[in-house]
């Protein structure tokens, strides 16, 4: 250990077992992400089984032309790549995670209130998707065996559950050996499903005798669109898309951080989002509109589309594919986040795998009591409170960060827990945390308050600018260097 990791352990920073920086920054050799390694966070962040459903669902749900929601997805793209390089750029300078960069703005122990808030929504997800992630593992096992399962305990059979605990286990195979099989994963799987969605475009190529294009250029025209109302239509799926990679927008930093350096961030970027949400929707579109030729009705599942097929090959294929697109957004957007949420709770004791080994307990009894017990109570809403309060601080951090600091950070002093300029009042910003208060309050709000439905996605960003405008004026003299 140098003495530089002696430092940052004794204020505020950990080593895993293995040696491995959790909250530390990375060191120069760890920086080894090249920019498809961040293209692939993006692969595996829209390549889930909600992500396909729900960009396929937005040809339809607006009333929209094909043409208008293809801009739309791009041009969401575009904002969203925007947004991750100027919460990212901190990580990728000084290799901090999320939660450290939260320092400078909230305090070295205000900065734990949104670690925590991110934890929390991650740690649901996670064992929700690790439930999900296993009933791809139970129809690829009744593929091949043609078993049923048996009879069901809390709402799963013998065979669900055997698959939901593989799959857990599997999560802790990956985190274990740590980040570089994290990235070698989502290397793999990124471009894997890409290939199988090709694959399933061609079986409906074939099977809609070479109509599939045609044919989807006036599946989804509105004949009785005007511009008013794609216009509408526009503006409510950018704002969709926004609100589906919000999460990962505050964290970035949490994988930028291994970024060689800042042009392979931006080319990761740009690559992972425009172009990857360019790919992303043809296939969507082409495989919804030849779902539609082929089946006689629009269907935005692929799982329905890969069993109307009745081929017990592409049922093998398109399992593997949905487990391994399940559990790479699982990582992404779930899994690091909330292992450095955690781990920021208690930075001088907390490893990487003990704050891993927290988050996949929390994902057995999540995961485990998701069918009989959580989905029925509808949590939802408490979870979209959590997240909605995340808003402000994204636009507290870009605001300290970019106006208040110029981009310049004291390393040392983000991990010193008893003084230095970020300890302001006894830990705490109080100009931050009185922005974040007033903001988080108009962002709650969206979630619970009826009338604020017409904002639709927006809530967030609005949220976000608020957190910035109100931070700006309460911290004019408050900030230091």
């Amino acid at each position: 250990m140098t003495s530089t990791d002696q430092h940052h352990v004794a204020h505020g920073g950990t080593l895993d077992p293995k040696g491995h920086n959790t909250l530390n920054p990375v060191s120069p050799d760890e920086k080894t992400w090249g920019w498809f390694a961040i293209f692939n966070i993006w692969a595996n962040d829209v390549q889930s089984l909600f992500g396909y459903s729900l960009v396929a669902s937005l040809f339809i749900s607006y009333g929209v032309g094909g043409w208008t929601a293809f801009a739309a997805l791009i041009t969401a793209g575009l904002f969203v790549m925007w947004m991750v390089n100027l919460s990212g750029a901190a990580g990728e300078k000084y290799g901090i995670p999320y939660p450290v960069f939260a320092r400078a703005s909230l305090g070295t122990k205000g900065a734990k209130l949104p670690a925590i808030l991110r934890a929390t929504v991650a740690v649901f997800w996670y064992g929700v998707q690790v439930y999900f992630a296993s009933t791809a593992l139970s129809l690829l096992i009744r593929s091949i065996t043609g078993a049923e399962g048996g009879s069901e305990i809390m709402g799963l059979t013998g065979i669900d559950w055997l698959s939901f605990v593989i799959v857990w286990a599997f999560h802790i195979v990956i985190f274990w050996r740590g980040m570089n099989w994290v990235e070698t994963f989502l290397n793999i799987a990124g471009p894997f499903v890409y290939l199988v969605m090709i694959g399933l475009v061609i079986v409906l190529w074939q099977r809609s005798d070479g109509q599939l294009l045609s044919a989807t250029a006036t599946i989804f025209a509105n004949p009785e669109g005007t511009f008013a109302t794609e216009f509408k239509g526009f503006i409510a799926i950018v704002g969709t898309m926004v609100a589906y990679f919000a999460a990962v927008m505050i964290n970035f930093s949490d994988f930028s951080r291994y970024a060689k350096d800042k042009p392979t961030m931006v080319l990761g970027n740009l690559a992972g989002l425009p172009l990857n949400m360019i790919l992303f929707s043809a296939l969507a579109l082409l495989t919804t509109g030849g779902a539609a030729v082929v089946f006689g009705e629009e269907i935005i599942n692929p799982t329905e589309i890969v069993e109307r097929t009745d081929s017990v090959l592409l049922g093998i294929i398109a399992a593997i594919t949905f487990f391994a697109a399940t559990v790479g957004i699982n990582l992404v957007a779930n899994f690091i986040p909330a292992v450095n949420g955690i781990a920021n709770l208690n930075p001088e004791k907390m490893s990487f795998r003990k704050a891993g080994l927290i988050t996949s307990v929390f994902a057995l009894v999540i995961g485990g009591f998701w069918t009989s017990v959580i989905s029925q109570i509808g949590i939802g809403g408490f979870v979209n409170t959590l997240g909605a309060t995340l808003a402000p601080i994204f636009g507290i951090m870009i605001v300290d960060y970019y106006w208040h600091r110029k981009e310049q950070l004291n390393e040392d002093d983000l991990y010193n827990m008893e003084g230095g300029v970020y300890h302001y009042d006894n830990g705490w910003n109080n100009a931050a945390v009185k922005a974040f208060v007033i903001a988080a309050i108009f962002s709650v709000a969206t979630v619970w308050v009826p009338w604020f439905a017409f904002l639709s996605g927006y809530a967030w960003v609005i949220g976000a600018i608020l957190g910035g405008l109100i931070y700006n004026a309460f911290a004019k003299d408050n900030v230091k260097v």
